[in-house]
């Protein structure tokens, strides 16, 4: 069941690397297709955001837990963070809680919360 989540956040074009940046993104979008169609996550959404702060857009890929370690692990993985490292600000990957995720976080906090009094 693909019940866990990874965001991967970037910023803005480094300026000067725009050319570079097109034709990596046309590189990742073939990418996670390729991980989606091997059976290495069980989805993924990309999202280009408007004028923003820091964040120009995100990719949430879903999976499960064991899938999405293992791509996190991987040395494709790593290059494609590499890349984007060269082209873009603000590049961050965090494990996402969505779904039935979010319950289960919301009651490990309270049960923490639940400590302090």
């Amino acid at each position: 069941m693909a019940d866990a989540a990874l965001f991967i956040g970037f910023g803005e074009v480094v300026r000067g690397r725009e050319k570079h940046a097109l034709r990596n993104y046309e590189d990742a979008i073939k990418y996670w297709n390729g991980l989606q169609e091997e059976g290495r996550i069980a989805s993924y959404d990309v999202t280009l955001l408007g004028s923003h702060a820091q964040l120009a857009g995100y990719v949430v890929a879903r999976g499960t837990d064991d899938q999405l370690d293992a791509l996190r692990h991987s040395k494709d993985f790593r290059r494609q963070l590499a890349r984007a490292r060269l082209t873009l600000d603000h590049l961050v990957v965090a494990e996402a809680f969505t779904g039935e995720r979010i319950a289960e976080w919301l009651g490990e906090y309270q049960e923490e919360l639940d400590q302090l009094d």
